[in-house]
């Protein structure tokens, strides 16, 4: 497969996750398994788009995980906010 498919064929899955998850986003009631769902998208989403799209596949190593590591670190986020959404809320009030 040529570079130029590939990336046609990422750019179609990218879309078709994108439509999917706003799909998701507005007819499921939430809940846990579809957060991560929803999480477990971006993350792909975000390498693909690292890897392939800024072409960081080949650039510096730092640079690139640091990348990586923003894609892996904000649906943490989201998971832990999910979880404990009550606790973190209570938490930060005055």
């Amino acid at each position: 497969m040529t570079h130029q498919k590939l990336i046609d064929l990422l750019w179609l899955l990218l879309l078709a996750l994108t439509l999917g998850g706003a799909l998701i986003g507005e007819t499921a009631e939430p809940s846990l398994a579809i957060t991560l769902i929803i999480v477990a998208t971006m993350a792909f989403k975000g390498r693909m788009i690292v890897d392939h799209f800024m072409e960081l596949k080949t650039a510096n190593r730092t640079l690139r995980n640091l990348m990586r590591a923003y894609f892996y670190a904000v649906p943490l986020v989201i998971v832990l906010t999910s979880l404990f959404g009550d606790w973190l809320a209570r938490l930060t009030t005055l």
